[in-house]
Order: structure tokens, then sequence, then C-alpha cells
């Protein structure tokens, strides 16, 4: 998974309080193999304002939207 700041990735040693987006609600996201890349995506984005992107197994592209997590993680 990747994890950005603004345009550009987030710092590797940075908290998950320091990058989310002002204003951000919080809460707990239910993480299912069978969620879409797309859904879980823009869930991390609604609840904790932190932008990710799934990226393949082996991180070389990112996961289609399209696809289950389950799938991306193949």
């Amino acid at each position: 998974m990747r994890v950005y700041k603004g345009p550009g990735f987030a710092d590797d040693n940075a908290t998950l309080a320091s990058i989310r987006a002002e204003g951000a609600k919080g809460g707990e996201v239910k993480v299912v193999g069978n969620m879409k890349v797309g859904n879980f995506e823009d869930k991390i984005k609604e609840v904790f304002g932190i932008k990710v992107q799934v990226a393949t197994k082996d991180d070389s592209a990112l996961a289609d939207n399209s696809i289950t997590l389950s799938a991306a993680g193949k």
C-alpha cells in the first residue's frame, strides 16, 4: 500500500496523525478480501483523511480499482 501526504509519498517515519487531513473523523474500517480496491481506498480517505493506493504484490504498479483486495495480493 502506498500512503500519500499531499502530492507525494508520506515520509516512512510519519505517523498517521501527522498525515491525515484536518477534520478527519476517524473510526473503524472493516476490511475483507472481497472488498474492491477502489472502495477500500475511498473508505480510508473518508474515515481517516489519508490518501492511499493499493499496489501490486511486487509493488511495481498500482492495483486496478475494480479488482478485490484478495486478487490484488496475488
